[in-house]
């Protein structure tokens, strides 16, 4: 037994020095963030088929199955246009305002779905953060890969409506491929501190239908942006403007409609979606990151 980790012990090497010439670690360590995100590339297979299996689970027992990932954005959009543009006409008489609703519905349904599905990420997994080691993360991950792929197949949808209303082909329709992955790592970064501030404090899980609304009230889904310029003016005006959700929805617009007031300069807006992408994203993994040991506990 000379060799053996007690026999070097009593020649006098301490155990931090033997752990680290074996390559053990402490199982209850927080990795660094660095370290963290490389275990989640390694768990890149699990997050996928994780969330494979929630879309199959969520769908597989209607009839109509993956469809309704066309047919939800769809009818919503029809909801509020006879609603807002027919009823309540908050068109003001704009011209294809028809397109112009349509996206506000169809990106901002993209985040909403997201951080509420993300609220829930870890306190409906309770069983299977019990049962397996892996890093949490992968659960609001896996939520955001799903409404990712729902987005894409509602992004098709979004298109032919607008092609329908009569707007042309144009080259800044290669605009939607940027928007799309800076409104995604937006969307993983609030899955992921959602996903943290939901297994802490369930109550404000009540508050997010509520906290959603107001959130798309003031993003100009529903009505021309011109109604904040009109009424609001100075920082008032500075504060909504720079709202994240109006900022990724004015980018779309300006990408796949001619001819429209955007809430500021197209740099302007392009500066802002890249702060919030970042910001958002890094933030949120950091914040969720910070939490990693006490997910499943209590």
């Amino acid at each position: 037994m000379p060799e053996t980790a007690v026999a070097d012990a009593a020649t006098g090497v301490s155990p931090r020095e033997l752990a680290r010439r074996h390559g053990l670690t402490s199982s209850g360590r927080l990795l660094g963030p660095v370290e963290y995100s490389r275990q989640l590339w390694g768990y890149r297979h699990f997050i996928g088929a994780h969330a494979r299996a929630k879309t199959a689970s969520a769908l597989g027992t209607t009839n109509l199955g993956t469809l309704w990932q066309v047919l939800t954005p769809a009818i919503n959009a029809l909801v509020y246009y006879i609603i807002f543009g027919v009823v309540i006409g908050t068109g003001g008489g704009m011209k294809n305002f028809i397109p112009y609703l349509c996206i506000g519905v169809f990106v901002f349904g993209f985040t909403q779905t997201t951080v509420s599905q993300g609220m829930n990420a870890i306190t409906s997994n309770l069983g299977l953060i019990r049962a397996l080691h892996f890093p949490r993360a992968s659960l609001p991950l896996s939520v955001a890969l799903v409404e990712i792929r729902n987005f894409i197949t509602a992004m098709g949808v979004l298109v032919v409506i607008v092609l329908i209303s009569g707007e042309p082909i144009t080259l800044e329709w290669l605009l939607i491929l940027p928007i799309m992955l800076l409104q995604m790592l937006f969307n993983m970064g609030m899955a992921l501190g959602g996903a943290r501030l939901g297994s802490k404090m369930r109550d404000i899980k009540q508050l997010i239908p509520f906290i959603m609304r107001f959130w798309m009230y003031g993003s100009a889904v529903l009505y021309p942006v011109t109604r904040f310029t009109d009424h609001l003016h100075g920082w008032k005006l500075h504060l909504v403007e720079a709202n994240p959700m109006l900022v990724f929805i004015e980018l779309y617009r300006h990408a796949l409609m001619e001819d429209i007031q955007l809430a500021g300069s197209p740099r302007l807006l392009w500066t802002e979606a890249i702060i919030w992408a970042a910001v958002i994203s890094v933030g949120g993994f950091l914040y969720f990151w910070r939490g990693e040991k006490g997910y499943g506990r209590g």
